[in-house]
């Protein structure tokens, strides 16, 4: 578990289920996805995250804040479908339409920086979005990384022509942590 000043982070619980699939289902929240998930899709993306966390010691997981209202996901996962930079350590984060523009991710994702570099010993961290994902983008910005064009990739699940499919990705590496704002 991690906790940050307004949030705590730590793996999917069976509690979690409705909240996380409800957040799942909602077309807002999933409008840079290919497509919404189904509660079942949503019980195995639980269960893969904490296969996660038993196998590498870290995952996705929940983000409640300190009453423990659900909020949305971050964490890291190891990302190793084909592209640049594959396998590497992802941070990634999905939250519900109530938490948007609070800052919660920004903080959420500072938590899993300091983790995974200061806890784990990780040398490197990618983020990567679909090219229309704004928002996404802005929090990498916010967070310290740093724009890595030589990686982005299409998603290599997606067909090519697909609007999301062309994808720009960031990274920040250990020395960069050390040295930056983002502790």
């Amino acid at each position: 578990m991690i906790e940050t000043d307004r949030l705590i982070l730590r793996p999917f619980e069976p509690r979690d289920l409705d909240a996380y699939a409800a957040m799942n289902a909602d077309p807002q929240v999933m409008r840079f996805y290919p497509m919404t998930y189904s509660r079942e899709k949503s019980a195995d993306s639980m269960a893969k995250c904490q296969e996660s966390w038993e196998t590498q010691g870290y995952g996705f997981s929940a983000v409640t804040d300190k009453e423990g209202a659900f909020l949305g996901l971050c964490g890291l996962s190891l990302f190793s479908a084909e592209s640049p930079f594959s396998p590497q350590v992802e941070i990634g984060w999905r939250f519900v339409p109530t938490a948007w523009g609070k800052g919660y991710a920004s903080e959420a994702a500072k938590g899993w920086l300091k983790f995974g570099f200061e806890e784990k010993g990780l040398d490197q961290i990618v983020s990567f979005t679909a090219v229309p994902n704004v928002p996404s983008a802005k929090v990498m910005k916010r967070i310290g990384m740093t724009r890595h064009e030589a990686w982005d990739f299409d998603m290599p699940f997606l067909p090519k022509e697909h609007w999301l499919a062309a994808h720009i990705t960031y990274r920040m590496q250990r020395e960069d942590y050390f040295k930056g704002e983002s502790r």
